[in-house]
């Protein structure tokens, strides 16, 4: 068995790992606001979360192609396959600590800052461009639009139902939240398993054993396998964060939320083919349905710690992989 080969199966098996900490990290962006509500249970959400994740996964490979060939351009061989395997490694780093204080940055995010900050330790081409315009303006330019379109929502949702008794209001919507919450996991595997599909590419060119941006079905099986598994293992101190402490969320609201992060998922995906966070789409717009009952009704504080993790993730991440970099490229070339 040559070299490349083996390395090619190792980045594939970190990259499987990766794939199942983004699940658990990203569980509550699809269920937090379902569970807090009441809409659903724990294990149902779960549940629900997981198979929808399955099947978002096989709704198209956009997003992959330019997580597999719009970052970097890594070198053929050995060395690029360390370049990548350094990025994974970078991204799981930086997702466990973030896991560990409970706050909800980007997976996304921290793959992407994982293959920039490994490009750079090794001296490789980082396609500044594909960086600006599918990473760090879409970052910029999403939590803007799920914070406000999911006020203007929520707005909507109050004028019309400003005449109903709350209690049919509530039970209604969180039979709503049903739907919702499963668009939002729908979304959510269908930009999340994606970006470990096109590392998973990006590592059989670079070993030689696969050309072009096409995604093989073996790669799209494992890859939402893996964030489904991820994902039904729960990730209780992220759901904690999203679904209490930022506000206290009623049904109407909680759909508002899951309505909007889930229609901008879809957006970026079918229409950009860019990988916007789950985590950030669907925190802002918790904070444009928080902000229409009162601005001191959120928790601005625990809101500005998870700005301050959205700001670190990109460098963070990337210094993780970059000192992956520098400690394996001597110990494996």
């Amino acid at each position: 068995m040559s070299g490349e080969l083996i390395a090619v199966l190792v980045v594939i098996v970190v990259a499987v790992g990766f794939d199942y900490t983004n699940g658990f990290h990203d569980a509550a962006n699809a269920i937090a606001t379902s569970v807090s509500t009441r809409a659903l249970s724990p294990k149902a959400a779960l549940l629900m979360a997981a198979v929808m994740n399955l099947f978002g996964a096989f709704l198209g490979t956009s997003v992959a192609s330019t997580v597999g060939s719009g970052i970097i351009q890594a070198p053929q061989g050995l060395s690029g396959l360390i370049v990548v395997l350094c990025a994974l490694i970078g991204a799981i780093i930086w997702n466990l600590i973030t896991w560990y204080f409970g706050l909800p940055s980007s997976s996304s995010h921290a793959l992407i800052g994982g293959l920039v900050g490994a490009a750079l330790a090794s001296a490789n081409t980082v396609k500044w461009g594909g960086v600006l315009e599918k990473v760090i303006i879409p970052m910029l330019v999403s939590p803007v639009v799920g914070f406000l379109l999911a006020g203007i929502v929520m707005i909507a949702l109050l004028w019309i139902f400003k005449d109903s008794r709350p209690t049919k209001v509530n039970r209604g919507f969180r039979t709503a939240q049903t739907v919702s919450a499963a668009a939002m996991a729908l979304g959510h595997g269908l930009q999340d398993a994606q970006k470990t599909m096109g590392v998973i590419v990006l590592a059989l060119v670079v070993g030689g054993f696969h050309q072009g941006t096409d995604v093989p079905w073996w790669v799209i099986l494992i890859s939402a396998g893996a964030l489904s598994a991820g994902t039904y293992s729960g990730g209780w101190r992220i759901m904690r964060t999203l679904g209490r402490r930022i506000i206290d969320l009623d049904p109407p609201r909680g759909f508002a939320a899951e309505a909007t992060a889930s229609s901008i998922l879809y957006t970026t995906a079918f229409v950009f083919a860019a990988p916007i966070s789950t985590t950030q789409t669907i925190t802002s717009a918790i904070l444009g349905v928080g902000a229409t009952k009162r601005l001191s009704a959120v928790r601005w504080g625990v809101a500005g710690n998870i700005a301050v993790a959205w700001v670190l993730t990109l460098p963070a991440a990337g210094l993780c992989a970059a000192v992956s970099f520098w400690i394996l490229h001597p110990l494996l070339t």
